[in-house]
């Protein structure tokens, strides 16, 4: 008893000073300006693995994309989608990279089409079909009938003498990374849903 009558002195001037201070920072209001509103938009939906600078680490399979000049229609697609952290994730991935000019091969208005944020999600499935777990060469794939890809779907491999196609995509190069492995396409492999 004696205990809770010398802390009452105590407890009651703190209680004063924290409703004192809740009273002061809630009558102050911050003015936001257009500006600063969307930065804030942009730098929050730059965050996640993806957006951490490394030079040290061998390039994930976005890192090669992106430093890629003819991959620069599928690097802008990826960030349409918002797709950039499942590419850095661990994996590992192979990442089918349909070049510039396999986008351009695409009927006329077709990426303009699906780069509009109203088409993210079917932007996102055929991006989506483009990767698949695993980290196989050329040689590995041609053991392969069908790859399951990481939209849920399956896509045919065929092998014609020396070359491999996936989903009717020739492999043209290939090229290593810390979390998996690019293949250059010669086209865009789209979903059955999508063609």
């Amino acid at each position: 008893m004696k205990t809770t009558a010398r802390l009452k002195p105590l407890v009651y001037p703190l209680l004063l000073l924290f409703i004192a201070v809740g009273c002061n920072s809630a009558n102050k209001t911050e003015k936001v300006t257009p500006q600063e509103a969307t930065n804030d938009t942009e730098a929050s939906k730059e965050k996640g693995q993806a957006f951490i600078e490394n030079d040290e680490s061998t390039p994930n399979v976005l890192q090669i994309a992106i430093g890629s000049p003819d991959h620069t229609t599928l690097v802008a697609a990826v960030q349409a989608a918002d797709l950039e952290n499942a590419l850095v994730n661990a994996g590992p991935l192979m990442v089918f990279a349909p070049t510039d000019e396999a986008f351009a091969a695409l009927p006329e208005g077709t990426v303009e089409n699906l780069l509009k944020p109203e088409n993210k999600a079917a932007l996102q499935n055929i991006l989506k079909h483009h990767v698949t777990a695993g980290n196989y060469d050329k040689e590995f794939l041609k053991k392969f009938k069908k790859l399951g890809q990481a939209n849920d779907q399956n896509t045919t491999i065929e092998v014609k003498g020396d070359d491999v196609y996936v989903g009717g995509a020739k492999i043209l190069g290939s090229v290593k990374g810390g979390n998996g492995i690019v293949h250059v396409v010669d086209k865009v492999i789209l979903p059955p849903s999508e063609e």
